[in-house]
């Protein structure tokens, strides 16, 4: 599968996550969000820069529960639970927030 970003085709395997983490980019993001029918907001750009800079630090894609965890630590208390994210991100958000994010899928996500 590939997704159109600028005329660039940026390759992505069957579940729409990258196969190049590079490619990356705000756009990227914005187009792969758009092909899962989510409309991106500031509440998902923060949970996404929190999964990317996750990531920075040398961590795997963050599952459900170090999702949350990150979120308590980093952000508003009041957004570290399960359904906030689900709100934002459907029924799986540690998936979504890292396919969105440009990351591997997390190793724990069916």
């Amino acid at each position: 599968m590939a997704i159109q970003v600028n005329g660039i085709t940026i390759k992505t395997n069957a579940e729409g996550f990258l196969r190049d983490a590079s490619a990356w980019n705000t756009e990227v993001a914005e187009k792969i969000a758009e092909a899962h029918s989510v409309e991106l907001t500031d509440a998902h750009w923060e949970i996404i820069s929190l999964v990317r800079n996750y990531c920075e630090l040398g961590n795997e894609p963050p599952s459900m529960r170090t999702l949350v965890k990150e979120v308590k630590l980093n952000l508003d208390q009041s957004k570290a639970k399960s359904i906030y994210l689900m709100k934002l991100f459907g029924a799986s958000p540690a998936k979504m927030a890292s396919r969105l994010a440009g990351l591997p899928k997390p190793k724990n996500c069916l």
